[in-house]
């Protein structure tokens, strides 16, 4: 591991200067631009107050972890289906719910209806990829078809119908996760 490179990463992350960095940890600039080019070797009480004023600590620091998975295959969608409510959602990241955003793919059969979800924090992002929708935004509606997107802001009840005989496709991204 180098220690340099992973200080500067986790300083750019922080939106720092070398000059703030120093500065936040009473040491000179030219000590951190050494220390992140690996030239010199912070002293354990040093590299801990650098890791303090970058949020973090020795033992998060140096865990390497798992590297996080970026390409998501057919067989990890986990998929729910509502006969009542004539709806299938396929959620095409695992456990994204602990990430930032969520993205689904809702599949509405003829007068198909997500669920009605109440307002939270948070913005909605969609794509209808086959068919067209309706938005229902507390009491309006707006009619979205094939090849048109949508986004709010999901402070009122919201919720998706499809009114067709036939079936639509809805790419649906919802951030922080609410399905």
């Amino acid at each position: 591991m180098k220690i340099g490179e992973k200080i500067k990463r986790l300083r750019l992350k922080n939106g720092l200067t070398q000059e703030e960095l120093a500065s936040r940890c009473e040491l000179t600039k030219g000590f951190i631009s050494q220390v992140e080019r690996d030239l010199t070797s912070p002293s354990i009480a040093t590299l801990i107050d650098i890791l303090d004023c970058l949020g973090t600590n020795l033992k998060d620091f140096f865990n390497e972890g798992v590297d996080e998975k970026i390409v998501f295959k057919r067989e990890d969608i986990f998929e729910k289906q509502n006969d009542e409510m004539h709806y299938t959602i396929k959620w095409l990241v695992p456990n994204a719910q602990k990430n930032a955003m969520e993205p689904i793919l809702l599949y509405l059969g003829p007068n198909g209806v997500s669920e009605e979800h109440d307002p939270h924090d948070g913005e909605e992002f969609g794509y209808v990829l086959s068919g067209s929708v309706n938005i229902y935004l507390g009491g309006r509606k707006y009619k979205v078809k094939k090849g048109e997107s949508f986004y709010f802001k999901s402070t009122t009840v919201h919720s998706i119908k499809n009114p067709n005989k036939s079936q639509a496709i809805v790419l649906w991204i919802s951030c922080p996760p609410s399905f």
